[in-house]
């Protein structure tokens, strides 16, 4: 059995090739008794347990935690830096590009479910001081609570600058 090292070697040397260039890196790792993802324990003896898609997820697509697979790393692996593995950081959140079954889930290619959509009637608000003004206003893009999106009033036809809010309103400041 002296070729086993080298044929694994072999293997996890092919395996980087490949990540390197479909871009994606390979989640060397053990499946954890297949566990289901919504019992995470933080560390086993093995090594540290993430979460990886146990089937491929599209763009779009919203990340529930039965897409996913539960695996400890190899005694020796780490996960790399910028990748998200935990279930608070995925579940819930949307896909912005294909992810694949197996591989670590980028930080960059996952964000926050929209809260309002384009093109929706929303109500916005202008609050200064003790005056607020209401109006109704169409989204001309889609936003998460905290992102900053154009709208335009419907009154007016004027397109204003503002904040999504946690109800789904639109908080616009003075320009």
């Amino acid at each position: 059995m002296m070729s086993t090292p080298g044929l694994l070697s072999a293997f996890r040397r092919t395996a980087l090739v490949l990540a390197l260039v479909t871009g994606t890196m390979p989640a060397f790792a053990q499946e954890s008794a297949n566990q289901p993802a919504t019992r995470i324990a933080s560390n086993q003896a093995g090594g540290e347990v993430v979460l990886i898609p146990s089937r491929v997820i599209y763009p779009g697509e919203t990340i529930n935690l039965a897409a996913l697979k539960q695996v400890t790393l190899v005694v020796g692996k780490h996960k790399p830096e910028a990748v998200a593995t935990r279930a608070e950081e995925l579940d819930g959140k949307v896909a912005k590009r294909t992810l694949l079954p197996g591989r670590y889930i980028p930080s960059t290619a996952i964000r926050e479910a929209w809260l309002v959509e384009q093109g929706a009637s929303v109500q916005i608000f202008f609050i200064a001081g003790g005056l607020t003004i209401s109006a109704t206003a169409v989204t001309l893009q889609p936003g998460a609570p905290g992102d900053l999106v154009k709208v335009r009033n419907i009154d007016s036809g004027k397109i204003l600058s503002g904040t999504v809010m946690a109800d789904g309103t639109i908080q616009v400041s003075a320009s």
